[in-house]
Formats: structure tokens, sequence, C-alpha cells
């Protein structure tokens, strides 16, 4: 028998992003070129970004989710994301990880995506 192991009560559902890498401000600029097709909000404010990993080298990390695991889009969504962040100077490569766990919700839109959609 194996043993399991199982989350830390409290742990972050969402890995923590590489905030403090110089390139994170222009990848999180680049998602934000990249729109959901039928919501007038681009993705990151959208909270559809979980995570923009950078390794010290430039390899981009990105953990993102759909608005639902059914959307029209969810095979052509990581590639958008992809050339939108490859196309920043310093990337040297980009991987994007299509996550439902935890499920995207209303709640993780920026105040400004709120706003954008009459929700505030």
């Amino acid at each position: 028998m194996t043993e399991q192991t199982l989350p830390l009560e409290g742990a972050p559902l969402i890995k923590p992003s590489t905030t403090e890498h110089p390139l994170y401000d222009s990848v999180v600029e680049a998602c934000r070129t990249v729109f959901d097709p039928e919501i007038p909000v681009n993705i990151y404010d959208l909270g559809l970004v979980y995570t923009v990993e950078i390794a010290e080298e430039g390899d981009v990390n990105v953990v993102m989710t759909l608005t639902a695991p059914g959307c029209p889009v969810a095979g052509e969504m990581p590639g958008w994301v992809g050339d939108a962040v490859e196309s920043v100077p310093g990337v040297k490569s980009v991987q994007v990880a299509m996550t439902f766990d935890p499920p995207w919700g209303m709640e993780m839109m920026s105040d400004e995506a709120r706003l954008e959609l009459g929700f505030m």
C-alpha cells in the first residue's frame, strides 16, 4: 500500500506566480492581449491565467483555465496565449497548460473586468 500525500490544509489551490522575475510584467501584458471571443475582456483580467512561472533563463510556463470546460475555443486558446507570450523579448520558450482545478468563478475577475461587464 502506498501513502498518498494530501495538500496541506490552507495551502493555495493555485501555484504562486514568479512575480519578482524581470519579465513578469511583460508576460502579463502579453496575456492581456488575448481575449475570450465570447466576453469582451482579456483573459488575464477575467482571471483565466492562474500561474505565470518564469525560469531564470526565460522559460515561461503558464497555467490557465477557461470559463467553462466546453468552451468552443478550448483547443485554440493555449496557442493564442503561447504566441502572445513568445513575442515578449527575453522569453526563451513557452508552455501553456490547461487546468480546471480549481474551476473558474466570477470572483476571479479583476475589478476592471467586473466594471467592464457591469458587475460593479
